[in-house]
C-alpha cells in the first residue's frame, strides 16, 4: 500500500503527538481523522471509501481495517496476533499537551468547560473541553449507555486525573460547568488540580458571609435584573463550601448567574462563565456541521469512545486552521460574543467551518495540508460584554 501524500503527512503529525500508540493504532487514527475532514462525516462507509480511493486499495480491505481500529482486542480478527485494544484514556494527556504546545509561549490562561450530551437513548457523552474562539475542543470524555443508571462521579474523577500535571502550574485555568453538574466534590476535584472552578449553581439554597452567623437565601443576593454582587461566603448549609460567589442578573435573562469559584472576588470576572456556551458549538461541529455523529450506528460505548478520539483530533486540526486564517481583529471577534443586532459585527463562518474551507483551498491551490496554531483571546479582553445565557 502506498499512502496518499497528504494522508502520509497527516500521519506523521499524528504519530509525533501520540508516541504511546502502536503503528497500526497511529495509522487508524490518522486515516479516520483525515477521512472525517475530507468527507465531513464519521461514517465508516464514506471514510473507508475515500481512503481506499486515494490509496488505490479495495474498499472492503480498508473498511475492515478501520473497523478493527475501534474494536476491543478480544473482538479483533484472529489473524491479528497482537489484538490490543486502543486505550483512549491514555490519549487524553497527549491531546491536552498538543493543545498547550500549539498556544503562544506567552499564554498563561486556559478556559475549560465540562458538559454532558446525548445521542438519543443510545449514549451519553461526558466531556471536558478546551474552549477556544467560540469552539470547544474535547480533551477527555467518557461514553456511557443512555439508559445507564448510577453516579457519574467516578467517571468525572478519572477524566480529571488523566489531565493532571499537563498544564503549566503558573497558568490560570478556569473550569466552568452548568447548574446540573454542580457538586461539592467536583469543586474540590478542580481545586486539587490547581485549577479554578467556575461552577454555576441554582438560586435555591442559603449562604452565609464570613462576619455573620445567620444564613440568607441565595435568591436574595441579586433579586432583580441589573444587579451584581461578589464576595467571600460559605455556601449551602448542607455540604457547606467556603468560596467566592459571583452574582449577576442581566436584563432579559430568566435567572441570574450565580458562580462559585476559589478565586478572590477581585480576581474573577463573572463574564468568563460565558465561555461555557462555546461547548454548544462543539456539539454542532461533531454533529450537523461536521462529522454527523448523530447518525452513528455504533452501539458499544467503548468503541464510541475510540471513535470520539478521531473526531477530537479532526476537530482540533480544523479549529487550528480556522482560527489562524480569521482576518478579523480580536476586538471584532469579541463582538461575536455580544448580544448585538448588528450583523456585520459577528462571524459569518464559524472557526471550525473556516478550517474546513481552508483545507479545500489548500488542496485546490496545490498546497500541502498544514496544521495551524491556536491564537486565543486573552481573558482581559472580556470586559462589559453580554455573553449569551447558557441556560
Amino acid at each position: 500500500m502506498k499512502l496518499n501524500q497528504h494522508l502520509k503527512g497527516w500521519k506523521q503529525i499524528v504519530s509525533q503527538r501520540f508516541p504511546q500508540l502502536s503503528l497500526p493504532q497511529v495509522s487508524g487514527l490518522a486515516a479516520w481523522s483525515f477521512g472525517m475532514v475530507m468527507t465531513q462525516s464519521s461514517s465508516l462507509t464514506r471514510v473507508s471509501s475515500l481512503i481506499a480511493k486515494i490509496n488505490q486499495e479495495k474498499d472492503n480491505t480498508v473498511r475492515q481495517r478501520l473497523k478493527e481500529w475501534y474494536k476491543e482486542g478480544k473482538a479483533k480478527a484472529k489473524k491479528d496476533n497482537k489484538r490490543v485494544s486502543l486505550e483512549v484514556k491514555d490519549c487524553f494527556a497527549s491531546l491536552l499537551s498538543w493543545i498547550v504546545d500549539l498556544l503562544p509561549k506567552t499564554t498563561q490562561e486556559l478556559p475549560i468547560g465540562l458538559d454532558a450530551t446525548s445521542i438519543g437513548q443510545n449514549f451519553t457523552v461526558l466531556s471536558i473541553n478546551v474552549l477556544y474562539r467560540s469552539c470547544g475542543i474535547p480533551i477527555a470524555w467518557k461514553v456511557v449507555r443512555g439508559t445507564e443508571k448510577g453516579s457519574w462521579k467516578p467517571y468525572w474523577q478519572e477524566l480529571f486525573q488523566s489531565l493532571n500535571n499537563i498544564v503549566p502550574k503558573n497558568w490560570k485555568v478556569i473550569v466552568s460547568a452548568d447548574r446540573g453538574l454542580y457538586a461539592d466534590w467536583l469543586y474540590q476535584q478542580i481545586v486539587e488540580l490547581g485549577w479554578h472552578p467556575f461552577l454555576r449553581i441554582n438560586h435555591q439554597g442559603q449562604y452565609r458571609e464570613p462576619d455573620s452567623s445567620s444564613w440568607q437565601p441565595l435568591a436574595s443576593v441579586v433579586s432583580r435584573s441589573g444587579q451584581s454582587w461578589s464576595g467571600k461566603i460559605t455556601c449551602f448549609k448542607t455540604n457547606p463550601i467556603d468560596c467566592t460567589l459571583l452574582a449577576q442578573w442581566d436584563e432579559d435573562y430568566a435567572d441570574p448567574w450565580l458562580i462559585l469559584t476559589d478565586l478572590n472576588p477581585n480576581e474573577g470576572n463573572i463574564l468568563w462563565y460565558g465561555f461555557r456556551s462555546w461547548i454548544e458549538s462543539s456539539y454542532r461541529d461533531v454533529k450537523s456541521d461536521g462529522w454527523q455523529w448523530q447518525r452513528t450506528r455504533l452501539r458499544n460505548p467503548d468503541r464510541a469512545e475510540r471513535h470520539w478520539l478521531a473526531m477530537a483530533v479532526a476537530l482540533l486540526w480544523m479549529v487550528t486552521l480556522g482560527g489562524e486564517s480569521e482576518t478579523q481583529s480580536d476586538e471584532e471577534l469579541i463582538s461575536d460574543s455580544e448580544q448585538s443586532s448588528s450583523t456585520n459585527s459577528t462571524r459569518q463562518v464559524s472557526c471550525f467551518l473556516n478550517g474546513l474551507l481552508t483545507v479545500v483551498a489548500q488542496l485546490l491551490n496545490g498546497q500541502s495540508l498544514t496544521l495551524g496554531r491556536l491564537l486565543p483571546i486573552p481573558f482581559s479582553h472580556f470586559k462589559d460584554l453580554a455573553f449569551e445565557d447558557s441556560s
